[in-house]
C-alpha cells in the first residue's frame, strides 16, 4: 500500500495551505485515492459507489479505459499548444460538437471551466446585440468570476460583497424560477413567465441575453413544466433577446438527452458546456450560430483551452457516450431511480418531502417545510450512506436536497442497493437524531 497521509493528514494540510472558503462533505470524510468506472476507493480500499460523479463530471464513469487509453497517448505526444498554433484535435471536436449541438449552433469557442464558458457566452451576447443587460432566474448558479456571479441567484455563492443587491443592479434582471414550495407547477412557472413580460415590456432593448439553467442543479433539482421554455424563447425573441443555455450540468446525456433543452425542443442561441465534456479533465466551451459567432472579431484567446490532450478526451467521451447509447441509458435507468426515490418517500413521509428531476439528474428534498432542519439531517444521511459505501450529493437552497447524479455507467443493481442503503439510513437518522441537530457543512 502506498504511503497515504490518511484524512487526518489530509485535513491538516488543507488548514495549513487551503484558503478557508473550501469546505469538505462529512464529519469523518475519507480520502479517495482511486476510481474505476462507477467506483470510488479510499486510503483503507473501502469501496464507494458513487452515486454522486464529481457533481455531474464523470458521465462515462471514472478513469474509464476507453477514454484514459486515448487521454494518455496524446499527453505522451503532443501535450499543448495554444490556439494560435494549428493543432487537429481542437478542430475535429469542434467538427464534432457541430454534429450533436441542437439547431444551426455550429461554431465553439474553447476555454477551461463552467465559470469561463458562461463568462464568454456573456460577452458574446454583449458583443452581438450592443446592450448590455441580463435576465436571470432566482436561485440559478453560472459561476465564480465577476460577471457569472452577478447573474447568479443562489446567494450562498453570490461571494463578492461588493455585488449589488439580488434585483438591484441595473445591469442584471433576476425573476423568479419556475418553482415555489406548496405552489403547483404550472402556477409557478406562469408567475415566471408574468414576470419574464412584465420586464421585457419595461427594459426589453436594454436586455442582451437571458441566461438559465435548463435544469437547475445546485438550486435543488428544479424541473420546469415542458411547456416552459418554449414560452421563454417565444417572448425573448420578440425582443431581440439572446436564450443561453447553461448546459453545464445537464449536458452530455445527463437529464436522458444529449442536452437538456432538446426534452422540449428548444434550440438556444448559445449554449455552454463542461463538466461531462471532459470526464474529469478540464474542457469547457460555449457554442452558437454562424451570425452571431461572426459578432466576436475582437483578439480573444484561450491558453489552454481546445488543448491537444483535453479534446482528444472530449472525443473520446463523444464517441464513448455514442458507443454506449448514454443519454437512452440515462433515461432508462434514471425512471427507475426516480420511482424507486418515490417509493422511498411515500414510506418516509416524515422526512422526504419531495422527488424531483430528469434523467440520472434527481434529488430528493428532506424536510421542505423546516429547511433548516433538513439541511442538518441531509448531513447525517450523507455520513450514513458513505459509511454504508455510496456517495451521494447534496445541494438546495437550504442545502437540503439529496442529489442523485451518478455515472452513467450506473447499474440497475448499483441502484437497487442504494435505494436499500437510503432506506437503512433515514432509519438510522430518523432513530439517532431525536429531535437533536448535529451540524451542517457547505
Amino acid at each position: 500500500m502506498q504511503n497515504y497521509l490518511g484524512p487526518e493528514g489530509v485535513l491538516a494540510k488543507r488548514k495549513q495551505y487551503f484558503y478557508p472558503c473550501t469546505s469538505h462533505f462529512y464529519r469523518n470524510p475519507p480520502q479517495l485515492v482511486k476510481g474505476e468506472m462507477q467506483y470510488l476507493y479510499g486510503h483503507d480500499g473501502t469501496c464507494y459507489t458513487d452515486f454522486f460523479a464529481g457533481v455531474s463530471v464523470v458521465a462515462g464513469g471514472h478513469c474509464n479505459p476507453e477514454i484514459v487509453k486515448r487521454t494518455a497517448e496524446q499527453l505522451g505526444t503532443l501535450q499543448h499548444t495554444c490556439t494560435i498554433y494549428l493543432t487537429q484535435p481542437n478542430v475535429e471536436l469542434a467538427e464534432r460538437l457541430a454534429g450533436v449541438l441542437p439547431g444551426e449552433l455550429s461554431r465553439t469557442f474553447f476555454v477551461n471551466s463552467g465559470s469561463e464558458a458562461n463568462e464568454g457566452a456573456l460577452l458574446l451576447a454583449r458583443l452581438h446585440t450592443g446592450r448590455k443587460g441580463f435576465l436571470a432566474l432566482e436561485q440559478g448558479l453560472h459561476g465564480r468570476t465577476h460577471l457569472t456571479m452577478s447573474v447568479t441567484g443562489l446567494r450562498m455563492w453570490r461571494s463578492d460583497p461588493q455585488l449589488a443587491e439580488l434585483g438591484a443592479d441595473a445591469d442584471v434582471t433576476f425573476i423568479p424560477r419556475p418553482y415555489e414550495r406548496g405552489m403547483n407547477a404550472d402556477e409557478a412557472a406562469r408567475r415566471s413567465i408574468d414576470a419574464l413580460k412584465a420586464v421585457l415590456a419595461e427594459k426589453g432593448g436594454d436586455i442582451a441575453a437571458m441566461i438559465v439553467e435548463p435544469i437547475q442543479g445546485n438550486g435543488g433539482i428544479i424541473v420546469p413544466p415542458d411547456w416552459y421554455f418554449p414560452e421563454v424563447k417565444a417572448l425573448l425573441e420578440q425582443y431581440g433577446v439572446l436564450l443561453i443555455a447553461d448546459e453545464i450540468q445537464t449536458g452530455f446525456g445527463r437529464t436522458g438527452r444529449m442536452f437538456a433543452m432538446d426534452r422540449w425542443g428548444v434550440t438556444p442561441d448559445i449554449v455552454t458546456m463542461a463538466k461531462a465534456l471532459g470526464s474529469g479533465v478540464p474542457v469547457a466551451a460555449f457554442a452558437s450560430t454562424d451570425a452571431i459567432a461572426a459578432s466576436f472579431t475582437r483578439p480573444s484567446a484561450s491558453t489552454f483551452g481546445g488543448n491537444p490532450v483535453s479534446s482528444v478526451t472530449a472525443l473520446a467521451v463523444l464517441d464513448y457516450i455514442e458507443a454506449h447509447h448514454l443519454p437512452e441509458r440515462a433515461e432508462r435507468l434514471g425512471g427507475l431511480l426516480l420511482a424507486g426515490l418515490k417509493d422511498v418517500a411515500a414510506r418516509y413521509p416524515h422526512v422526504v418531502s419531495e422527488v424531483r428531476g430528469a434523467g440520472l439528474m434527481i434529488g430528493a428534498e428532506l424536510c421542505a417545510d423546516d429547511a433548516e432542519r433538513g439541511a442538518l439531517m441531509a448531513d447525517d444521511v450523507l455520513e450514513e450512506m458513505k459509511d454504508r459505501g455510496f456517495i451521494i450529493g447534496k445541494n438546495g437552497v437550504g442545502r437540503n436536497v439529496l442529489a442523485f447524479q451518478p455515472p452513467l455507467v450506473i447499474t440497475e443493481d448499483d441502484i437497487a442497493e442504494m435505494l436499500v442503503a437510503l432506506e437503512r439510513s433515514l432509519d438510522a437518522v430518523h432513530e439517532a437524531r431525536g429531535g437533536k441537530d448535529n451540524g451542517v457543512r457547505p
